[in-house]
Formats: C-alpha cells, sequence, structure tokens
C-alpha cells in the first residue's frame, strides 16, 4: 500500500528500510523522503516502522527469510 502519495512510498519499502538499519522518522525521510512534504504520511510511516523495528517482528522476518 502506497503511504507517502508525495513521493510513491509503499509500506513495504519502509519495512525493508527498517531492515536495514532505519530507525527513525529523521533517518527514513533522509532516506525515502517520507513525511518530507505534505506530512499526511508520518504518523502511519512512524507506526510501520515502530511495527517493523519490533522483535516479534523481527523474528518473524528472520524466519521467512530462512529455507525450508
Amino acid at each position: 500500500m502506497y503511504v507517502c502519495l508525495c513521493h510513491g512510498v509503499t509500506d513495504r519499502e519502509i519495512r525493508e528500510a527498517a531492515e536495514n538499519g532505519v530507525s527513525s522518522m529523521r533517518q527514513l525521510g533522509k532516506e525515502l523522503g517520507v513525511g518530507t512534504q505534505c506530512g499526511r504520511c508520518a504518523s502511519t510511516a512512524r507506526e510501520i516502522l515502530r511495527e517493523s523495528r519490533s522483535p516479534d517482528y523481527l523474528a518473524l522476518a528472520n524466519m521467512l527469510a530462512q529455507p525450508a
């Protein structure tokens, strides 16, 4: 789903950025431009970033990344 329409950023891209070490909205803005124009996406992006950095999400992502 598109989160930031101004920059065409999806929730998958935000999750990928979190997996690559982005841990704050400031970093997310620098990397993807999220929240730097109209700002309507900031709360949704922040929630996705928070979920993506949670231990439960990281454990699930690591499990799914391993071959069966």
